[in-house]
């Protein structure tokens, strides 16, 4: 288990600016050995790969909507090929459904961009040490609907009989 001792930080997001003020806030903090960047998913790719006395990172604080490529669809190729690996998404989205398909993927924790940065200290220190972490906006909304969400929509749901009944498809377009 990772403690707050030895957290190795990649921040991976594709706005200069966003990253120069995170590393900056986040490198001075005690407990975080060190911190690395990453503007696309070949540079997050490349951190990721033992250097000559660079520790690769442990905790990735990953943006999920960059130009290049989805945050959540390169934490799941992470973690599929580092599942050591603590991911904390960042994002400016406290959609559900972005939460819930990042936790899919694997993410230990949901944070949003504008949180003061004690919580995004905090949601960092609760990942790196094996917990969970959602925004209290995010979690606000994520469980605020007792109703659960249907899998399938409506017009699914329709088709999907019609083919269990036996319809062709020119039938079941009609």
């Amino acid at each position: 288990m990772t403690t707050a001792q030895d957290i190795r930080l990649l921040i991976v997001d594709d706005h200069p600016l966003v990253r120069d003020g995170l590393r900056l806030r986040l490198s001075a903090l005690p407990g975080i050995a060190s911190v690395q960047e990453a503007g696309t998913a070949d540079e997050a790719w490349a951190q990721m790969t033992p250097a000559a006395g660079v520790m690769p990172p442990n905790l990735v604080l990953m943006d999920v909507g960059m130009k290049d490529t989805n945050g959540i669809e390169l934490t799941a190729a992470l973690l599929a090929r580092h599942p050591e690996l603590r991911v904390l998404m960042l994002s400016m989205y406290d959609n559900p459904e972005y939460v819930q398909r990042a936790l899919q993927a694997g993410a230990r924790g949901y944070v949003l961009k504008d949180a003061p940065a004690a919580d995004i200290v905090s949601a960092l220190h609760t990942v790196a040490s094996g917990g969970t972490y959602l925004s209290p906006e995010v979690s606000g909304r994520l469980f605020r609907s007792s109703e659960p969400r249907p899998v399938l929509t409506p017009r699914e749901s329709e088709i999907l009989s019609a083919l269990g009944k036996g319809h062709s498809r020119k039938q079941i377009a009609k």
